[in-house]
């Protein structure tokens, strides 16, 4: 479910400004129309188990504009009258404004709210996502969402090779995950460049680190994965803290364990 085209928040590689997503004048958030007359009619339709919604693959479902329109919140009340799950996706602590609807979905049915978190550093995060709440805001929001009994984690992706992937990064983020209150942290130690995004990354590595773009190029070519040279021994280090602290970080137990008790449940109803 994508409600808004485009976004505003200006990371600096992002994935969807990919020439093959087709999306012209990336940075100016719009309004899909009719979308949430759309989503009940199609919601309204479905039948049999119902299955989880999932949003902000695209665009942030909490950019600024929904401070004011509030499609997603309208879109959560959708989901939760019908009965469906939710799992959101997003950089902004707006999503605290939308615990009571969280909360109401997951008395009957999953839900699950992941907050992308690159780095643990403030300063840096306004270099690589400047319009966007700074990592503490995050924190903070998940901590919020957590206290509530929200199943919430992190997307600690993208990690910028050269910039990111280090182990005081990935040591600073975990701890204060944990303090936060996560259920897992799900990484991608790396990056993906495609036409389009590959040539507004390098615009924005000449503005806030120069010299970056020639060490991206002459190590990484044009290749699609920029995955870290130092993925391996960070990874091991990133599983090893998880696993000290019981944050679950693989994709397989984190389905289980949002989705624990809800699928049983539902078939007793029947």
């Amino acid at each position: 479910m994508n409600l808004y085209k485009g976004c505003s928040h200006g990371c600096i590689y992002c994935d969807s400004r990919s020439e093959c997503y087709h999306i012209e004048q990336f940075d100016t958030v719009r309004i899909k129309a009719n979308a949430i007359q759309i989503l009940e009619g199609e919601l309204r339709r479905k039948r049999g188990e119902k299955a989880t919604i999932f949003t902000g693959s695209m665009s942030d479902p909490y950019n600024p504009l929904e401070n004011k329109l509030e499609l997603t919140r309208h879109a959560l009340e959708l989901i939760e009258y019908y009965g469906f799950g939710v799992s959101v996706a997003t950089k902004s602590n707006l999503i605290i404004r939308d615990i009571d609807l969280f909360k109401a979905i997951g008395a009957k049915s999953p839900v699950l709210t992941k907050m992308t978190i690159t780095t643990a550093d403030d300063a840096l995060a306004q270099k690589i996502e400047p319009y966007v709440s700074v990592s503490s805001k995050r924190f903070e929001a998940i901590r919020n969402m957590s206290e509530e009994g929200i199943f919430t984690g992190i997307l600690m992706m993208p990690l910028l090779p050269f910039i990111e992937d280090t182990e005081e990064n990935i040591f600073e983020i975990v701890k204060k995950a944990y303090e936060s209150g996560v259920k897992f942290i799900y990484p991608a130690i790396g990056m993906t460049m495609r036409i389009g995004q590959r040539e507004y990354f390098y615009s924005q590595l000449d503005k806030h680190f120069p010299g970056m773009k020639e060490k991206y190029i002459g190590t990484y070519g044009n290749q699609y994965k920029c995955v870290s040279q130092q993925a391996r021994q960070l990874f091991q280090l990133f599983a090893d803290e998880c696993k000290a602290r019981g944050i679950l970080y693989k994709m397989p137990q984190i389905i289980e364990a949002y989705k624990k008790g809800y699928r049983s449940q539902q078939l007793s109803l029947f």
